[in-house]
């Protein structure tokens, strides 16, 4: 698992109380090479590992950013993973758009917050941390109703945009990396859709054998990252490692 990654390597999880996010930490901790493992969630997540280090922080905000590149003090990682993201919140009223008439500013600047902004401050909140010459994979979760190409539906448009958004932020990031860590390596990953609680109100349309499980999903998502090089930083890939259109 993750060839590129030295022995012993630090590794951190994003929206790790989440149903991916979770799956990637089990993944992580069945690494016996993994010896550091911060995961971040706004509730708390724990594990009988002492690999894990857990950080109670709400990262949309600057003072859990804060926080994070204050734990971490600068000490190399090896692996990011992004898990966070949004598509509804039944509390606030948010859901996805059918026409135009569904807009509302509010919600879709939650979206482009959630989806967009915070995983780009999130690598500016880790930079201590990503610089130099070490080996680093960063896999940030996407979409791939983010793709401008692939759009022949319409809806979605608060989610689809701030997907977009995603990606081009990310994407603009990789080309910084290159030149903070030349061993650096970022990308875009569409999980498909997977039995969590972001895609719960939708699963009714999902094709038989489309609807992965969150451990099928991490476990792949793995893979995807262990076949990348840092000439692939700034690609956009699926589940199965197949490259999406921006």
């Amino acid at each position: 698992m993750l060839p590129q990654l030295p022995d012993d390597y630090q590794a951190l999880v994003t929206g790790a109380s989440g149903g991916i996010g979770a799956a990637l930490v089990d993944a992580l901790l069945d690494d016996p090479r993994l010896a550091r493992l911060h995961v971040v969630s706004r509730q708390a997540v724990s594990r009988d590992d002492p690999r894990l280090t857990a950080h109670v922080l709400d990262l949309t905000t600057p003072d859990g950013l804060a926080a994070l590149t204050d734990a971490l003090d600068g000490q190399p990682l090896h692996l990011v993973l992004n898990a966070l993201g949004m598509l509804h919140d039944d509390a606030d009223g948010i859901a996805p758009e059918k026409k135009l008439d569904d807009l509302d500013a509010d919600a879709l600047s939650r979206l482009f917050h959630v989806n967009a902004a915070t995983p780009a401050l999130l690598l500016k909140a880790l930079a201590p941390s990503l610089k130099g010459r070490h080996t680093v994979l960063i896999g940030s979760l996407s979409a791939r109703v983010g793709s401008i190409e692939d759009n022949r539906l319409g809806g979605w448009y608060a989610y689809r945009a701030s997907k977009a958004a995603h990606n081009m932020l990310m994407k603009t990031a990789a080309v910084e990396l290159r030149r903070l860590n030349p061993n650096a390596c970022l990308t875009c990953l569409h999980p498909g859709t997977t039995d969590t609680d972001l895609s719960t109100p939708f699963q009714s349309r999902v094709p038989e054998g489309k609807l992965f499980t969150p451990a099928f999903v991490a476990d792949h998502l793995i893979t995807v990252l262990s076949r990348r090089s840092p000439a692939d930083s700034g690609g956009f890939r699926d589940w199965d490692d197949q490259p999406i259109a921006w």
